[in-house]
């Protein structure tokens, strides 16, 4: 069986982070999630994780998917792949890959065409190489007569004539299992750190007459990593400039890419146009030609085709076609905006479902309810939905009018082509094609303001009164 350890111990003291330097995120996944993805692409989903710096978050993380090993104190790679011993120990007849939880751009072609590689050669181990125009400060390959390794020479190390060579280490390696543990066995801190490394491994397989091969990739940045928020910065705009690219190949127009965040898992089809300042997250599907944005916040939403957001935060929730939304509009989870709706301004939808041609111009909230086709919201309707301890619905048939300052008290069912008045509330069931009117009775109270005010409004009179 083959199977990957990937070293994800580090704190990333320079990033001033409280939490482990792997689970920091690009595109909204960790960048742990990323090597992972990349194992899984490749079809290795047998994986040891290993931690170290509070290492309960990635273990919340991973909830239980994976194996961890935990790596109590940081004595180098070699040290920190040694921590998985008994993870290895299970089965030795395959290959291991070695991967770091920081490298969050390896990817499944790689992996997959190393291991062949790695296999065809009968190699004990074989290191995965790029190479780069500025290899400045990565670890040199020296290959070998048989186009095998040499060694890696470290940049500190190197002679001028190294530092010219442009294929360099990237951190990742397949081993032959058993040769791994063997390997692994025979390290020794014998450097100024006092740390065990896993590049040494190479020198002693060679020294002992086993292989140790290269696979260079095209793929440059699978040696990138971030020691620094700097870092951290340059891999965001990195992965965030490819999927941009992704989408313009396939169609989708970008006004301008400012603010524009868009996750890997997004799915956008042709002819739609992303406004600046929008942000697209989770396993949100969009149709064509929708115009989205500016300003938008969407997250594990489906939207259909012809579709108009502007300045809309919209949470796991279905839009269908030909629908218009915005400016300032929520749309929370669990909703379902049916084809050729229109929302205004300042309206907040939670957890409803709102029918076809529907209307909720402005201002109005409508929580946990059932709206039907070619409804009319007035302004400041809401549907009032929670009395302190337990959420009802409220129903709304087709073609209602809902006047404006409505108050509906679920659990309440408005049936098809009811009116409500203007300011009314309405606690009872009002029956097909009904004008519901419910508001106290006015009281009218002459000259209350004046006698209230009479001091305010003619102080000499007051004052002329008290001098007698």
């Amino acid at each position: 069986m083959n199977q990957a350890v990937i070293l994800a111990g580090g704190h990333g003291k320079r990033m001033k982070a409280d939490i482990p330097k792997p689970m920091l995120e690009i595109l909204d996944v960790p960048m742990l999630g990323w090597v992972i993805r990349a194992c899984e692409n490749a079809e290795i989903s047998n994986l040891c994780v290993i931690t170290g710096y509070k290492a309960e978050h990635i273990e919340h993380y991973l909830n239980g998917k994976y194996e961890t090993a935990l790596q109590s104190e940081r004595l180098g790679t070699g040290h920190a792949v040694m921590q998985a011993e008994k993870f290895l120990s299970k089965d030795t007849e395959g290959n291991t890959l070695i991967l770091c939880g920081d490298a969050p751009f390896m990817d499944a072609e790689t992996i997959s065409n190393a291991l062949e590689l790695h296999t065809a050669q009968n190699n004990s181990v074989t290191v995965i190489t790029a190479e780069l125009d500025n290899p400045y400060g990565y670890g040199r390959i020296i290959r070998s007569e048989t186009d095998g390794i040499a060694e890696i020479v470290e940049e500190k190390d190197a002679s001028s004539a190294q530092k010219r060579i442009k294929e360099v280490n990237s951190g990742a390696y397949w081993f032959r299992t058993a040769d791994l543990i063997e390997l692994l066995s025979k390290l020794t801190p014998q450097n100024a750190q006092g740390e065990y490394y896993l590049t040494d491994t190479i020198s002693i397989a060679l020294s002992e007459g086993k292989r140790a091969g290269v696979y260079l990739t095209d793929n440059q940045d699978v040696i990138l990593g971030a020691n620094t928020r700097k870092d951290l910065l340059m891999l965001r705009e990195n992965a965030r400039q490819k999927v941009l690219m992704k989408h313009m190949e396939n169609g989708v127009d970008f006004v301008c890419t400012d603010g524009v965040i868009i996750g890997t898992d997004v799915e956008i089809e042709a002819a739609t146009v992303i406004q600046p300042g929008t942000i697209l997250k989770g396993r949100t599907k969009i149709g064509s030609h929708c115009k989205i944005g500016p300003n938008c916040l969407i997250d594990n939403t489906v939207i259909g085709q012809h579709c108009k957001l502007n300045s809309v935060q919209a949470y796991d929730s279905v839009i269908e076609d030909n629908v218009k939304i915005g400016p300032f509009v929520h749309i929370r989870p669990n909703s379902h905006i049916k084809s050729g709706v229109k929302i205004g301004d300042f309206v907040e939808v939670k957890n409803s479902v709102v029918g076809e041609q529907t209307s909720i111009a402005h201002l109005t909230y409508v929580g946990d309810s059932d709206v039907g086709k070619k409804v009319n919201f007035g302004c400041g309707t809401v549907t009032v939905n929670y009395d302190g301890i337990s959420k009802e619905r409220c129903v709304i048939g087709d073609s209602c009018f809902i006047g404006c300052n409505t108050n509906l008290i679920a659990p309440v069912t408005l049936g098809n082509g009811v009116y409500t008045a203007a300011g009314s509330t309405i606690t009872k069931d009002v029956p097909d094609y009904a004008l519901a009117v419910e508001r106290g009775q006015l009281k009218v109270k002459e000259g209350y303001s004046l006698r209230k005010l009479k001091t305010k409004l003619f102080p000499e009179k007051d004052k002329d009164r008290n001098n007698k």
